[in-house]
């Protein structure tokens, strides 16, 4: 029997002979690698756009470029999420200055996700966009709750920056973000939105999608009365199960299949 990597090994049984799980691709080659994170970026916003994410021409989904880490790709300024392709993005360095490309960077992208990658090594994305879900919760200044397996991947594992300043402007917030962030895989920016970070643009968009959905169920439940709680050592082995880089790539799969099915433009 075919094994399976313990970080699925909750959702899925022994393989038959000869089947195998999707896993994160090994590259021969910068370029190879650069290509494929920019396509995975693409189809991030597409999905985010799919699911009504963008709000304006707010929110940005960055990924480190492979052969200059320094530097990292993100959307064009004021562009469609449900419209962007992967010739479209722009890379930029820490200071906001456009490498790749020839349209603006959102200010505030390189000012969060600056200081964000800079003080995650292991952070190679990060994604913010102001979802409904998402800011409704934030307004609310407290930390997810265990009430739902879901909600178990987040728990004791996401921040809360309880310093809104307005629009982010300055690296000085950019780094109290990171701060707040810390080791965790996300953090709640109160009265703002949320943000969250993986090892590849496909986990820190799957975090997202299913931290969004959880602040919406929290708030479901919160409405309808008080929610029961996972006891904590159940949540965490749930998070030990669910909240792996691993296990967050894999979910994301799903909403790669979808995307790049109903629109291979984003592939141009």
């Amino acid at each position: 029997m075919s094994t399976v990597p313990p970080a699925l090994a909750a959702a899925v049984g022994p393989l038959p002979e000869g089947v195998t799980l999707p896993l994160p691709p090994v590259f021969t080659s910068v370029e190879e690698e650069r290509r494929h994170r920019k396509e995975q970026l693409a189809a991030g916003f597409r999905i985010f756009g799919r699911l009504g994410f963008s709000e304006g021409v707010a929110g940005h989904i960055t990924v480190r470029d492979p052969g200059e880490p320094d530097t990292f790709w993100v959307n064009p300024f004021g562009m469609s999420f449900g419209q962007i392709s992967a010739s479209d993005l722009i890379r930029v360095d820490h200071e906001g200055r456009v490498l790749s490309g020839r349209s603006p960077v959102n200010r505030a992208a390189f000012v969060i996700h600056s200081q964000v990658h800079a003080a995650r090594p292991d952070a190679v994305a990060a994604a913010h966009s102001h979802s409904l879900h998402g800011k409704a919760f934030s307004s609310l200044g407290i930390p997810l709750d265990p009430i739902t397996q879901d909600a178990c991947a987040f728990f004791e594992d996401h921040g809360i920056y309880a310093d809104y300043r307005g629009v982010v402007n300055e690296l000085e917030e950019g780094e109290r973000v990171a701060k707040a962030l810390g080791a965790y895989k996300a953090v709640i920016l109160q009265n703002h939105g949320l943000l969250t970070v993986g090892q590849s643009a496909a986990e820190a968009v799957w975090w997202f999608v299913t931290m969004e959905r959880s602040c919406q169920a929290q708030l479901l439940a919160m409405a309808a009365g008080t929610p029961r709680l996972i006891d904590r050592d159940t949540a965490l082995l749930t998070r030990g199960q669910l909240g792996t880089p691993l296990a967050g790539w894999f979910q994301a799969r799903p909403l790669w299949d979808q995307i790049t099915a109903s629109d291979p433009d984003l592939f141009d």
